[in-house]
Formats: C-alpha cells, sequence, structure tokens
C-alpha cells in the first residue's frame, strides 16, 4: 500500500481541492496517513494570499522533505502559482503544480519517476482562454457538511489582494455536474452543502440559450432529494438586490447565514482598496435581509490597517460596524504583500496601531456575538449536530444552527449528522448550550 501525507493551507477552495485530488489519490491505491509520518508521497497545497502565507508554504514544503528524503514531495496551489518559473527551481518539492492543473497530479507522479527531475506542471492562469478545472468529489471526510465549488477566478482587483493574478479570471462550473456532484454526496449521507469559490457572486453559466446565476445554482440544489440545507460562501453586497433575494426567501433549505464581504466601513478607505460598493450601499443589502429573512446571522471582514487609514477612518469604521450588528466579524490587520497596488502606497500604519485597532473591533465583535446569540435564548432552532467534545471533563455534542450558530447539548446519545429541534437555554463557551424539544 502506498502512503500518503497531506498539509492545507488557506482557504475553502483550497479544501475543497485538496479533497477532490485525495479521491484520485486514493483511488490508485494510496492510503492516508498524518503529515509527520513517513509517507511515499506528501502533498502540499499552499496559499500565498499574504506574504506570511508564502512563508508556511515554503516551512511545510521544506518540513515534509525532511520527514522522508526518497519520498516524493509535491506543492500544489497559490504560491506555486505565483512562484514556479525557471529561476524558482530553489522550492524544495519535486512537482509543482499550479492552479487549474491539480487533476495532472497522477501524470505528474508518473512523469517524475520516469524522467528523475523536477516537474513544473503550470499554465498561464490569466489567458483568458482558461477553463474552468473540474475536479470534483465522490466523498469527503466531513459526513455533515461538503463544501462545493462552483466557481474560480476573481476580476475585482482590490488593491491589497494577489488572487486574481493566482487564480486568473472567473470562470463557473457546469451547473448539470454541480448538481451531479451534490446529488451523489447527499446520497453518501452528507445532509449540507456550502457553496464556496473565490467570488462565487459572479457565477455565471450558459445553458441552452439562458445566462444562469448563482440563484439558479441555488434552486437546482433545493430540489435534489438527501440535501438539508444549502449555505451560501463569502458574497458581494452588490448580488443582494430585491430580485435576488425574494428569490432566495423562497427556499425553505436556504440558511439564513449571509458572509456579506466589507473590509471597511470608511467610504474613503473602500476607494483606496478599489472596492467596488459604498457603505450606504452595504447598509441597503443588510436592510433587505433583514427584511425577508428572521434574524439573520450577518457576518463579515474587516482590514485593520490599511494604507492611509486614519483615526477620522477608523471611527468610522467602528460606528458603522456598531450600527450594522454584525453576528461575527473576522478581524485582520493589514499585511503587505508584494505584487499588489497597496504594497506600493504611502502611509503605511505603524503595528502598533493596527493592534490597539484590531484590538477595539474584536472587544466589539464579542459585544456583538454575544448579543445575537442571546436573541435565541428561550427560542426554537434547528441543529445538525457533528462530534462530540469533551468541556470540562463533561460529554457534549457540538452542531450548528442554520444560522451557524455553534450548539452544545448534554446528552448520551450519539447524534452525529443528525438535524434535531433544540431550544436555546444559555450562553457557554462562545456557543448556544441547548435542550432538545419534546
Amino acid at each position: 500500500m502506498k502512503r500518503l501525507a497531506y498539509h492545507n493551507l488557506g482557504c475553502k477552495v483550497n479544501y475543497y481541492e485538496l479533497e477532490a485530488v485525495l479521491g484520485l489519490m486514493k483511488n490508485e491505491g494510496y492510503s492516508v496517513v498524518g503529515f509527520d509520518e513517513e509517507a511515499d508521497v506528501y502533498i502540499i497545497n499552499t496559499c500565498s494570499v499574504t506574504n506570511t502565507s508564502d512563508q508556511k508554504s515554503r516551512q511545510m514544503i521544506n518540513r515534509a522533505r525532511q520527514r522522508n528524503k526518497d519520498a516524493v514531495v509535491i506543492a500544489m496551489g497559490c504560491f506555486i502559482q505565483e512562484n514556479a518559473n525557471a529561476k524558482n527551481k530553489s522550492i524544495n518539492a519535486d512537482i509543482l503544480i499550479g492552479n487549474n492543473r491539480k487533476h495532472n497530479i497522477l501524470e505528474d507522479i508518473e512523469k517524475y519517476k520516469s524522467e528523475k527531475c523536477q516537474i513544473i506542471d503550470c499554465e498561464d492562469i490569466n489567458n483568458p482562454a482558461v477553463c474552468y478545472e473540474n475536479l470534483s468529489m465522490e466523498e469527503t471526510s466531513d459526513h455533515t457538511r461538503a463544501f462545493i465549488k462552483i466557481q474560480d477566478g476573481c476580476n475585482e482587483f482590490c488593491s491589497y489582494c494577489i488572487i486574481p493574478y493566482a487564480r486568473g479570471r472567473v470562470r463557473s462550473k457546469d451547473i448539470d455536474e454541480i448538481v451531479d456532484e451534490v446529488t451523489k454526496l447527499s446520497e453518501k449521507g452528507c445532509r449540507e452543502f456550502v457553496l464556496t469559490g473565490i467570488h462565487i457572486s459572479s457565477y455565471s453559466y450558459e445553458q441552452n440559450n439562458e445566462k444562469l446565476g448563482l440563484i439558479d445554482v441555488i434552486e437546482r440544489i433545493a430540489n435534489i432529494d438527501g440535501v438539508s440545507r444549502i449555505r451560501l460562501g463569502s458574497l458581494e453586497p452588490r448580488i443582494i438586490t430585491k430580485e435576488f433575494v425574494e428569490r432566495l426567501a423562497k427556499i425553505d433549505k436556504i440558511c439564513p447565514h449571509f458572509h456579506l464581504s466589507l473590509q471597511s466601513g470608511s467610504d474613503s478607505v473602500l476607494k483606496r482598496m478599489n472596492r467596488k460598493y459604498t457603505t450606504e450601499e452595504y447598509y441597503d443589502s443588510c436592510i433587505l435581509l433583514r427584511e425577508y429573512f428572521k434574524q439573520p446571522a450577518i457576518t463579515t471582514d474587516v482590514i485593520v490597517g490599511f494604507p492611509g487609514e486614519t483615526k477620522e477612518e477608523f471611527d468610522e469604521t467602528y460606528s458603522f460596524f456598531d450600527k450594522i450588528h454584525f453576528y461575527e466579524m473576522h478581524v485582520f490587520k493589514y499585511s503587505r504583500r508584494q505584487g499588489t497596488k497597496a504594497d506600493r502606497m504611502a502611509n503605511q500604519i505603524d503595528e502598533k496601531i493596527k493592534k490597539e485597532r484590531s484590538a477595539k473591533l474584536l472587544e466589539l465583535n464579542k459585544k456583538m456575538s454575544d448579543e445575537y446569540r442571546e436573541g435565541f435564548i428561550d427560542k426554537e432552532l434547528d441543529v445538525l449536530f457533528e462530534e462530540e467534545v469533551l468541556i470540562d471533563e463533561v460529554r457534549y455534542f457540538q452542531g450548528y444552527s442554520k444560522r451557524y450558530i455553534k450548539a452544545l447539548i448534554k446528552t448520551d446519545e450519539d447524534l452525529s449528522n443528525q438535524i434535531v429541534e433544540c431550544c436555546g437555554k444559555e450562553i457557554m463557551n462562545n456557543a448556544l448550550l441547548v435542550e432538545k424539544l419534546k
């Protein structure tokens, strides 16, 4: 039996692509072992979103090489796409696979074994002729929830982001192939499906002379037997139109959990970031969601300390976030990324100031998150339970509501992959302690 070890860095798209690659490898007779164990093949799925991501990618490649000097070390993904050219053979891997080429992994392994020299399998990802790479999953290690990649690439070119260069232009998966993939996974017991991609709001596919968008994908998946929940990945505020929300609200399986990317609550900062909306437009999107969905969980990302961010601009951001009253905010300190416009901007912010601003937003985030969870005490909610956890040596089952509230229930039952009607009782460990309804 051939032994395979892997390590994943980065986003949910990377997670999906690695799962698909592991499926190909398992079908060829590979068995998976831990990354710290000795293996015949090591796969490092890399990330390049920040300079730190690049460093971590290189570190994990080197760590794999140290595990077994005779193993085949494969590095793939965004870091490789950005660096795998003729002058970058310093990357300590035997096979370098860029984005859109991961389906070739078995062929690349055979080629390496035959030629015994480094294989670089990359293409010009920014060529408009590049098509969608048709990877798919036949099974997932998480039998409760499956990430489904429906598109790749980004056309936005935010001033801080390298991803459009590493992932290329927007391209979308055949809608029939999405439906087929979800159908097969649901037949194997998956209950919840999370639609993901680099910029899923840009999903566009033409079928029978009809242009289909994200809402069409959602409606098609909702008609599949066995699908209990559909959750959406990160959305652009501009997709939240009345027509979109009206159609979405008619789908009982949709999770009213909306991650609307924001990044700043200051219009002047948004303009420097090259974001394509204003705070007023963003606010209107939130109002629309709250009009059609009861207590929707609205979450977001924010970057603090973007180049040139003044105290006044940060204060605008703080006030705007307080006004929206998010369920959760993912707070990031601005990290310079070589190759982006923001890296060359004047007035880079001192790390101490970034840390102070981050701390203020994290404090606000805790307050808003607790208040949102408290809104479900003594309320009914359906929880999809996933796994057993121990807290202070007490056994609980942990899962998530449709609004992505983490829930804990004290029970001796095995509730794995079961959707249970519960009632919220109290806040515990940044989660909601629940009881089963009789």
